[in-house]
């Protein structure tokens, strides 16, 4: 009992990688990497081997970025490089650790390699960090670890994310653009309002004339901008807030927006194209790496970024476990046009699910992409009339007087 108490206690003690430079026997200099609990048990360790050490220190990763989506794309990508020119995995880890600028990513590779030298597997070192590698990314890994093409699998897993993530970047820029310039606008209509037009009304007041009925509903507003404009921001803030955390936290909003997103003229096109695309490019990475159908289904809702597709592929996952066909079983959310249908139906009966899969996502890729151009070219002349409209017209009521003043004199 004694014995167990201790080795769960020696279990539990922190090491920590430390970097050492010294002098063997044979006054050859001599360096090199252990890890240990602290530095006098290196010290020990070194000076049995008969090593005299010059230098000796920790190695910490302080610090650091957010780890995103593009540093595992990029990892992904490497870590399938190095396996394929032969280089061994635990290496391959400690290449990437020490070649990335960002720490903490540098820490979460020094992590995972730790946990592989302890025996652990890949995938269930990769599902100790759930924010990083999702349940779809850990399955792949495991079905490359149990097959002995984790190469490929890998390599695999690169292309697919790689094109998730160019898809995701091309719709961030499509409206990157208009969101900087209607929150621009916003910011001077708010400068308008509460600084500029009071300095007008006071111009005004000394006319004593009557004034253009423009004029005076922009006054009043002005006066209400400046009256409750801290009642405004509370509400502009709260409303903000209470947004992202009920999106945050709970499913039927969620859902409801993502329903609500669909239906919106022309970019509820483009998110259902870009959705469908990650959709079918998921199921078949999943099923190309040998992945069962059910179990693909599992990972392949959450990948597609939309609760009303997560939850028709909890569905259709459900129907698939009783026996009715993909085809079917996606035919009855009536959220896959009739493209998708026929194509999955043809590659379920000639044994190439994933290949039609793949040909489905590779066309609708290149639907979001024309569709992002073309409502990149709509969007230019809607702003302008939009900032015409918006910022002219308050210019056009505040000059108003003074034209009228202009004519009588």
């Amino acid at each position: 009992m004694a014995t167990a108490i201790a080795q769960r206690r020696e279990s539990r003690i922190k090491e920590y990688t430390y970097l050492w430079e010294g002098v063997d026997r044979n006054n050859r200099p001599v360096r090199g990497e252990v890890k240990a609990a602290s530095e006098a048990v290196v010290s020990s360790n070194l000076r049995r081997q008969g090593i005299r050490i010059t230098k000796l220190r920790r190695e910490t990763f302080r610090g650091g970025g957010r780890v995103t989506d593009r540093d595992i794309t990029f990892f992904t990508r490497q870590l399938s490089t190095m396996l394929k020119a032969g280089v061994p995995l635990l290496q391959a880890f400690e290449i990437v650790a020490r070649g990335h600028r960002n720490a903490r990513f540098s820490r979460l590779m020094m992590d995972i390699k730790g946990r592989v030298e302890a025996g652990s597997s890949l995938s269930q070192a990769f599902r100790e960090h759930p924010a990083q590698f999702d349940a779809l990314y850990c399955n792949l890994v495991s079905a490359g670890e149990t097959s002995g093409m984790l190469d490929g699998i890998l390599d695999r897993l690169a292309t697919y994310k790689e094109k998730i993530l160019a898809i995701k970047s091309k719709i961030k820029s499509a409206l990157f653009y208009p969101t900087a310039v209607v929150i621009v606008a916003i910011v001077v209509v708010w400068v308008i309002m509460v600084w500029v037009i009071p300095a007008f009304k006071q111009v005004f007041t000394n006319f004593g004339a009557n004034l253009p009925t423009p004029t005076l509903i922009v006054i009043a507003i002005s006066d209400f901008f400046v009256a409750y404009w801290w009642a405004i921001a509370l509400i502009i803030i709260a409303l903000v807030f209470g947004f992202f955390f009920l999106h945050r936290r709970s499913t039927a909003f969620r859902y409801a927006i993502d329903r609500l997103v669909l239906k919106v003229p022309i970019v509820g096109a483009i998110v259902e194209k870009a959705t469908i695309a990650r959709w079918t490019r998921t199921l078949a990475t999943m099923f190309a790496a040998g992945v069962p159908l059910v179990e693909s289904l599992d990972a392949v809702g959450g990948a597609s970024g939309n609760s009303a597709f997560a939850n028709a592929t909890k569905r259709i996952q459900t129907d698939v476990a009783t026996g009715t066909s993909l085809t079917n079983a996606m035919g009855n959310t009536g959220l896959f046009p009739t493209m998708v249908l026929q194509m999955t139906q043809i590659g379920e009966e000639s044994g190439s699910l994933d290949g039609m899969l793949s040909k489905v996502a590779e066309f609708y890729e290149r639907e979001v992409d024309d569709a992002v151009a073309a409502l990149s070219s709509l969007l230019e002349p809607l702003i302008i009339v939009f900032l015409g409209v918006v910022i002219g017209g308050l210019v056009v009521a505040m000059y108003l007087p003074i034209f009228k003043l202009g004519a009588v004199i």
